[in-house]
């Protein structure tokens, strides 16, 4: 595929992603704003023609609580850190449908989505799933993905692409990905800085450092050939860069983190690689206006490079389907 590829994927998770960090009073203003900014999200991509994968937790497929509940696995994580499983009391602060509890549900934009065929929806596991924390096993990662499959063939949606809650990408776990029809997945950027961590063996450094370079190139454009994407399977379409929402404290330096992804899109394009921009729909869900004028010079410029350089939009299963195509596979 000789020309560049502009991947975006979006973790849309509401409070199953963040429970255990943030609660409703420090953190409910993003969580509830997605009800209004994904559907925003959802227009400004179809105005710039560009496709994305909306990776969603397995949770949010479910209307009501009672549906939810009947549908867990038998098999749960047992993470030496309780707080990080919902299965241990959250579900007693849960809601008992979409309509009294928009922290956690959201069916609606769910079928918002799907209102947007060019959109693809895959999967950000069942529950959340913290792939590095001590407790979990293979055999729970199984029976979770196995869940949300399965809440999603209910809405007639087949989930074929992934994306490791909080980037833990475990490498033993890629079999289970393929043996239930999983064909790509999110990995890291190809950087120390990126390496794929359990919240115990993360520090502030590395965190500091990825700060400083979302403004100034550290870590490089992280652009990746269709060789090494298409180099094994399940197809590793890493990402690129992290899209950081809108911070007032830092907007000095707003014309620095836009140079820093419109470059790398730039590089991509040139060179016919591939560039993976993420979020999550939360980001949006404070500060929305501006955070949507800064998708928008990225769209614009996107539109630029996709006349000038040939630089296309693709989700992430249509890239692995055309890698897959390419090598006969």
């Amino acid at each position: 595929m000789n020309y560049g590829k502009f991947v975006i994927s979006l973790d849309f998770e509401l409070m199953w992603g963040v429970r255990d960090k943030k609660n409703k009073t420090t953190y409910g203003e993003n969580i509830l704003g997605v009800h209004q900014a994904l559907p925003e999200i959802l227009k400004v991509f179809r105005q710039y023609d560009v496709k994305a994968t909306f990776s969603t937790v397995g949770f949010l497929f479910f209307e009501t609580k009672k549906d939810l509940l009947s549908n867990l696995p038998s098999l749960k994580p047992e993470y030496n850190d309780s707080n990080l499983s919902p299965y241990n009391g959250y579900f007693d602060q849960v809601g008992e449908d979409y309509k009294s509890d928009k922290y956690n549900f959201a069916t609606e934009l769910l079928l918002e989505i799907e209102k947007y065929p060019e959109q693809e929806i895959g999967t950000h596991t069942f529950s959340h799933y913290y792939c590095l924390e001590p407790g979990q096993t293979p055999e729970a990662f199984r029976a979770d993905i196995e869940k949300a499959i399965s809440a999603a063939e209910k809405k007639n949606i087949k989930l074929t692409s992934l994306v490791f809650p909080r980037n833990q990408f475990n490498e033993q776990y890629l079999k289970v990905c393929s043996d239930l029809g999983i064909i790509c997945y999110r990995g890291n950027e190809h950087s120390w800085l990126y390496d794929a961590k359990n919240a115990a063996s993360e520090s502030h450094f590395r965190r500091a450092l990825r700060l400083l370079d979302a403004y100034i190139n550290i870590s490089g454009h992280n652009c990746y050939a269709d060789e090494y994407i298409g180099s094994k399977t399940p197809f590793d379409i890493p990402s690129s860069r992290f899209l950081r929402p809108y911070s007032k404290k830092l907007s000095l330096f707003d014309s620095l983190r836009l140079k820093r992804i419109t470059s790398g899109m730039t590089y991509a394009a040139k060179h016919n690689l591939t560039y993976h921009l993420w979020w999550h729909p939360h980001n949006f869900g404070a500060n929305q206006k501006e955070n949507f004028i800064f998708l928008e010079k990225i769209l614009q410029h996107y539109s630029k490079l996709n006349r000038e350089h040939n630089l296309q939009s693709i989700n992430m299963s249509e890239l692995a389907i055309q890698l897959k195509k390419s090598k006969g596979k």
